[in-house]
């Protein structure tokens, strides 16, 4: 096969969450020699987003994202220690993690998936996380973006428990607060609080980006 034939393979069978065909693909253009970066931006991310876009359009739904975004994460546990040698960053990193007193984590594992295709680093803390560890965990990574995940009306109360242990430990203009989950609002995040909202995977790569570029923009050079 040729290098674009491998790379439209890579995007076609990450769209239709073919997980073995993808890794195949990227073992196959590995061998021939495709640089890890251009498989990643040339046929992965793209898929992604069209994966995204069909999901905005209502042509895919979250089982479509899923087996879409297992198939990408295929991908990237190859390509991830190839990208690091190779000093490719990314656009951020984004600390995430479920509210304390929730334990629902498959939409913040599938953030987190789309999120780490689109280029960011991402640090998972998992589920039940206390606002001390998210604390601890902020002063350790520095990173540009915090993610609180809540699937439960009675945990949503944590987004602003944890806003103001920002606050408290002098944190909060340091970082981006972005929070999301089934019954997430945008009235919500508001009222709490955060920098941004997003009501599904997709839509927090785009805000998480626009988010960091706004911020970028204001800091002097």
């Amino acid at each position: 096969m040729t290098d674009e034939e491998i790379l439209q393979l890579l995007y076609e069978q990450t769209l239709v969450g073919n997980a073995p065909a993808v890794t195949g693909g990227v073992n196959d253009g590995l061998e021939q020699g495709i640089p890890p970066e251009r498989m990643l931006y040339d046929a992965l991310i793209p898929s992604l987003e069209e994966v995204g876009a069909r999901f905005e359009r209502g042509d895919y739904f979250v089982p479509e994202m899923l087996i879409a975004a297992r198939a990408m994460q295929g991908a990237l546990d190859i390509l991830r220690p190839l990208l690091a040698e190779t000093g490719n960053t990314g656009v951020g990193t984004f600390l995430m993690g479920t509210v304390k007193g929730d334990v629902h984590d498959i939409g913040k594992n599938l953030c987190n998936i789309m999120l780490e295709g689109a280029g960011f680093t991402v640090i998972d803390l998992g589920v039940n996380v206390a606002p001390e560890r998210f604390i601890e965990q902020i002063e350790a990574h520095e990173p540009d973006v915090v993610g609180f995940s809540a699937f439960l009306t009675t945990t949503m109360p944590m987004f602003k428990a944890n806003i103001n242990a920002l606050e408290k430990a002098g944190l909060r203009d340091r970082v981006i607060v972005m929070v999301g989950g089934a019954p997430v609002t945008q009235e919500y995040a508001d009222a709490v609080g955060a920098d941004g909202y997003s009501a599904d995977a997709s839509s927090a790569v785009k805000k998480a980006k626009e988010l960091i570029e706004l911020r970028r923009s204001r800091v002097p050079a």
